[in-house]
């Protein structure tokens, strides 16, 4: 039933031209949408839920879709709390496979990343690791604003700090994002093929790309967080 997900069909060939300069726009200009009271209260019960847990290390996996990536989180880094997010109220409900013995380090959250990560910054809370696994690649030429790394939150994402990785696979959105990192940052991104055996995939997605013979894309690096880059964008 897995086997079934065709590889990114993309009008793009490499690295998009203007990725660049649409980056460095972004991290001159601070983004100013308001934040809903939806996102707010459920950032609020979140951040509760990890401090409830106690002094740990926090760790967001972010677009959790279903869950199982927090899950399993979770149960790898038992000293850890992990908090999930998901725009999604749909996805996050579809948890009924992972019921028994699930860890109690973690939380699932319905909200807007884009709002979250900005309530994070502005409440100076850094993730120790932060995680973006398969990502929707919004892989069409026209759609770079769309990727992760071509919005305008990225600099918010940077900002934050902590060891970062995404994954996908299609290898464009990786040394996009790895590309982006380093020129906010000034830290080198390792990028690497994953190998990941169905049984041992992080997330659904992974699991169905690996059970169709997807070649599978990883960056990653350690980000100090950025007050300096913060105090730019809340004032900019």
């Amino acid at each position: 039933m897995y086997a079934n997900s065709r590889p990114v069909q993309s009008n793009q060939s490499g690295v998009h031209e203007q990725l660049q300069a649409v980056v460095a726009k972004h991290a001159a200009t601070a983004f100013r949408k308001p934040v809903s009271a939806v996102n707010l209260e459920a950032f609020a019960n979140s951040i509760a839920a990890w401090k409830a847990h106690g002094d740990v290390p926090l760790i967001l996996d972010a677009g959790c879709g279903v869950g199982l990536s927090t899950r399993k989180l979770a149960q790898a880094f038992p000293d850890s709390f992990v908090i999930g997010v998901d725009q999604s109220a749909d996805r996050l409900s579809r948890d009924i496979r992972w019921a028994a013995d699930l860890p109690n380090n973690f939380v699932t959250v319905r909200a807007d990343l884009v709002d979250y990560w900005r309530l994070m910054l502005a409440e100076r809370i850094y993730p120790q690791q932060h995680y973006l696994l398969y990502p929707n690649p919004w892989p069409k030429k026209s759609q770079l604003g769309r990727r992760w790394h071509g919005h305008a939150i990225f600099p918010v994402l940077v900002a934050l700090g902590g060891r970062i990785e995404c994954r996908s696979n299609w290898k464009t959105y990786i040394d996009e994002f790895a590309s982006s990192l380093h020129q906010l940052s000034g830290i080198a991104v390792h990028t690497e093929m994953h190998d990941s055996a169905p049984a041992e995939a992080l997330t659904p997605f992974e699991a169905k790309y690996a059970s169709s013979g997807h070649t599978l894309w990883r960056c990653g690096t350690e980000l100090p967080p950025s007050p300096g880059l913060a105090e730019a964008l809340m004032n900019s």
